[in-house]
């Protein structure tokens, strides 16, 4: 599979989506449809530590990114997902040069880092720790949420630290740590949106976007807007929206 990390430093768009459902099936449909990277949702679901890496397997052996976003900013979290062998975390509600720091440290080995060495999958059972260890503080992805107003306030020190890869802006938690939860047509709200695209423009740094609703159009609209990393829809809206357009044709010619 071509480095997801390389398209990163390069600005190069690329496309994802978010998995919520803990089925490896599920993985396994949407890894096959062509997606750059997927992402293993475990903050908004019920989704297991050993559901995540299955789904993990199942993304990889597809020949796509697998990606964890972590419930939060805890290293026992992330030394554990890394280990089941996700090639990068997403890390929520990092809003200080410190938060970001301690994710990176929670991914990266020694010295770059401070994970705890374990022999899982990651790691080949152990029989390919030294491969992973190469691979692990080069190769290896932090992405952060910027899903506060602090975040904004903060962010030029946040994304220069080293080690942070990009990140995503989580507009909904942004809208709401500003007092308007999903007013996006706000100035206020609009205009912190800019500064976070205009800062990850000034530190060459890939702004991301979590297109939520499976809209094309939007997709166009942010690529348009400087954003290269872009989460697209996810599996139970895929089938949801899928199922009610249907649905919806089938209902006017059975009336």
């Amino acid at each position: 599979m071509e480095n997801l990390k390389k398209k990163l430093i390069k600005h190069k768009i690329t496309i994802g989506s978010w998995i919520s459902l803990g089925h490896s099936a599920i993985a396994e449909i949407m890894a096959k449809t062509g997606f750059d990277w997927l992402v293993v949702d475990m903050e908004h679901s019920v989704i297991t530590l050993r559901e995540a890496q299955q789904l993990i397997q199942v993304i990889e052996l597809s020949g796509v990114v697998p990606l964890v976003r972590v419930g939060e900013n805890n290293s026992l979290i992330i030394k554990r997902v890394m280990d089941a062998g996700a090639y990068g975390v997403i890390v929520p509600m990092v809003n200080t040069r410190e938060d970001a720091i301690r994710a990176v440290e929670a991914v990266k080995y020694p010295p770059a880092g401070k994970r705890g060495v374990g022999l899982a999958r990651a790691q080949g059972y152990g029989v390919d720790f030294e491969k992973y260890k190469n691979w692990v503080n080069k190769g290896s992805i932090v992405i952060v949420q910027i899903e506060h107003i602090d975040a904004i306030n903060n962010l030029e020190e946040i994304l220069a630290v080293d080690g942070v890869d990009g990140s995503i802006i989580g507009p909904y938690d942004l809208s709401a740590s500003m007092g308007y939860p999903g007013e996006f047509k706000r100035k206020d709200v609009k205009q912190a949106l800019k500064r976070y695209v205009d800062c990850c423009k000034k530190l060459h740094k890939p702004a991301g976007f979590h297109v939520v609703n499976p809209d094309f159009k939007e997709v166009q609209e942010k690529v348009k807007g400087g954003f290269s990393f872009i989460a697209f829809g996810l599996d139970t809206l895929f089938m949801a929206e899928k199922c009610k357009a249907e649905l919806s044709d089938i209902r006017r010619i059975v009336r």
